[in-house]
């Protein structure tokens, strides 16, 4: 009798052990799944731009984490135009004609449960650097006869503190007036005694030569000079003369017969 008690029990005993890891796995698989759902709700979602920093114009590519199977994916913002969707999980667009500034943008879609899902960026649009002031030399003609005014303009950076011509045309070098803001103004005279010819007119700013423009000058024509008529006080008169204002007579031979 005692034997087979002790034999039920062994049995008893061995279903028991049978039964528990059939009992553990099948415990440890409800919550297995439940972690693999879970885990594709979570899944991370993000937009990343290729530069933080950009200019008018510039491109910039654009990449999207977001679960498998997500759809109707849009990228929008005021600081991008010409958005273009690439394969796989990228895109493309063109920086906008916008203030300078910080902008977002912002990726949204549906995923793969139906739900919305939403993940912003931000760029920062720069100013494009102003372009340096390039001085220019300007005259009111490109050509001109002894004595003719020429007017002349260059202008420059406000911050400049010089600005003159030079040109053998005007008899050497012109200075001009600056008005405060950067224009330099100033009158070069033909000079009377120039010749026919061209001549080169060079403008500097700050100390530099910049700029040279061509000018032509006529010199025919021109009335010579005429010689200024003899001041009277300044006459000579010849010794042993008599002043008459005009050229004593030349000696002759019949004089010195006639004197005997």
């Amino acid at each position: 009798m005692r034997k087979a008690l002790t034999l039920s029990t062994i049995a008893l005993a061995s279903s028991m052990a049978l039964a528990v890891p059939t009992a553990a796995f099948a415990a440890d698989s409800t919550p297995t799944a439940a972690k693999a759902s879970a885990s594709a709700e979570a899944a991370p979602v993000a937009l990343k731009l290729s530069t933080s920093t950009a200019k008018t114009g510039d491109s910039i590519q654009l990449s999207m984490e977001v679960p498998d199977g997500s759809t109707n994916l849009q990228i929008s913002s005021k600081a991008l135009d010409d958005v273009k969707m690439t394969d796989g999980r990228g895109a493309t667009a063109k920086v906008a004609k916008v203030p300078a500034g910080t902008y977002g943008i912002s990726l949204t879609g549906t995923g793969p449960d139906g739900k919305k899902i939403q993940a912003t960026a931000q760029l920062t649009v720069k100013a494009d650097a102003p372009k340096p002031t390039e001085s220019t030399l300007s005259l009111s003609a490109d050509h001109g006869k002894p004595g003719d005014k020429i007017k002349v303009t260059v202008k420059t950076a406000p911050n400049e503190k010089s600005a003159f011509i030079k040109s053998d045309a005007f008899g050497g070098q012109v200075n001009l007036k600056n008005d405060g803001k950067g224009v330099w103004t100033g009158t070069a005279v033909v000079s009377k005694d120039v010749k026919s010819g061209y001549y080169g007119v060079h403008a500097f700013a700050g100390g530099k030569e910049f700029d040279t423009v061509k000018f032509s000058t006529d010199a025919t024509g021109t009335p010579k000079p005429k010689p200024a008529p003899l001041d009277p006080s300044k006459h000579k008169t010849p010794k042993g003369s008599v002043n008459t204002g005009q050229a004593p007579l030349g000696w002759v031979p019949s004089d010195a017969a006639d004197h005997g």
